[in-house]
């Protein structure tokens, strides 16, 4: 006899943008026993597990919670109010999750204009594309404490680290201030990679040491799990998202740049595709 479902498997969940991290979250809620909706702007995943519904008034009274995992604050915008309009429907979602990396300001902002009913919680996920396909994703969840344990089990889904941070935007707080460490190290990593032919050092015994002692870091401890480990920056892709989250803390911390953080968007914006070889 299959268990019955929770109230919360009963809904169904809207998964909006399903890029990289987006599809494999979907999947791993679907395989928890959620009813899943995927949607995107791109004809993707046609042939894949989870059903899809490209149409946004369709989406929209489609889903009871819409989980957003668009790249930023204008996809954000497009999806909800925008072009696309998710919560300007007749008929919406009751609540909407954000999942991308955007600055804590604009997630205050989103709580002020969507319509006064929807139920709204930030929840920034770290990890990477292995990550999320195999559910151990770290989240960092900000809004009202009873809602965020009714919705610990979506949540668990996915990560292994669940964090209850406090109020609407504190998980975004915190999510920005661990990517720009994370963007540093991606930077510090690729600069002494790319000095190992240099030293005569083999990068994979430089990688294994590192991760045993003080030169671990996050980014060098997973170089191989990590699918865009190896990219050179483009601003659509992975590195192009690690300058915006720089760009969501400098904006989250109301600070012009300090001469450490330009340096950073810069060396981020001269990254090449690593290739150990030369």
């Amino acid at each position: 006899m299959k268990p019955e479902k929770t109230p919360l498997q009963e809904k169904t969940i809207g998964v909006a943008g399903l890029g990289q991290m987006g599809f494999p979250m979907a999947c791993r809620i679907q395989q928890a026993g959620y009813q899943v909706l995927g949607h995107d702007i791109v004809r993707k995943h046609l042939d894949g597990p989870i059903p899809l519904e490209f149409d946004p008034q369709k989406f929209a009274r489609s889903c009871d919670l819409v989980l957003s995992v668009v790249r930023d604050e204008a996809q954000n915008l497009e999806l909800c109010l925008g072009k696309q309009a998710i919560f300007k429907q007749d008929q919406r979602p009751e609540g909407l999750i954000i999942a991308s990396t955007v600055s804590p300001g604009f997630i205050l902002e989103m709580k002020d204009r969507l319509p006064q009913e929807t139920l709204l919680v930030d929840a920034p996920m770290s990890g990477a594309p292995h990550s999320a396909r195999n559910g151990s994703l770290t989240f960092m969840l900000g809004g009202p404490s009873s809602l965020l344990e009714n919705w610990h089990p979506l949540f668990a889904s996915m990560g292994s680290q669940i964090h209850h941070l406090g109020e609407l935007g504190a998980g975004m707080s915190v999510k920005v201030l661990n990517n720009y460490v994370a963007s540093s190290s991606v930077v510090t990593v690729r600069r002494v990679l790319d000095a190992c032919q240099a030293l005569n050092v083999s990068p994979e015994k430089l990688l294994q040491i590192m991760s045993e002692s003080s030169g671990g870091t996050w980014y060098g401890n997973q170089f191989h799990e990590i699918d865009w480990a190896r990219e050179g920056y483009s601003a659509e892709n992975t590195i192009g998202i690690l300058e915006k989250d720089v760009k969501s803390f400098l904006k989250a911390v109301e600070a012009e740049p300090l001469p450490e953080d330009s340096l950073l968007l810069e060396r981020l914006r001269r990254l090449k595709p690593y290739d150990p070889e030369g």
